[in-house]
C-alpha cells in the first residue's frame, strides 16, 4: 500500500525536531497505538463473526435433528 504524499505531508507539518517525531508524544507512537488498535479490533471481530456463524450450525442442526425426531 502507498502512502499519498500529502497525508505524509500532513502529518509531518508541525515536525520541527526529532522528538516530535519519535518522542513520547511523537507522532511514531501515535501512530503504532493506532494501527495496532485497529488490527486488534480487526482480528476480535473475525473472530465475534466466525464464531457466531459457528454457533448459528450448532443451533440449526440440533434443531433439525429435534424436528426429525418429532
Amino acid at each position: 500500500m502507498n502512502l499519498r504524499t500529502e497525508l505524509i505531508d500532513k502529518l509531518l507539518k508541525d515536525y520541527k525536531n526529532p522528538e516530535d517525531l519519535i518522542g513520547e508524544d511523537g507522532i511514531l507512537k501515535q501512530l503504532t497505538k493506532t494501527l495496532v488498535e485497529r488490527c486488534l479490533t480487526a482480528e476480535i471481530d473475525t473472530h465475534i463473526h466466525s464464531d457466531r456463524q459457528f454457533y448459528r450450525r450448532i443451533f440449526y442442526a440440533s434443531y433439525c435433528l429435534q424436528v426429525k425426531q418429532m
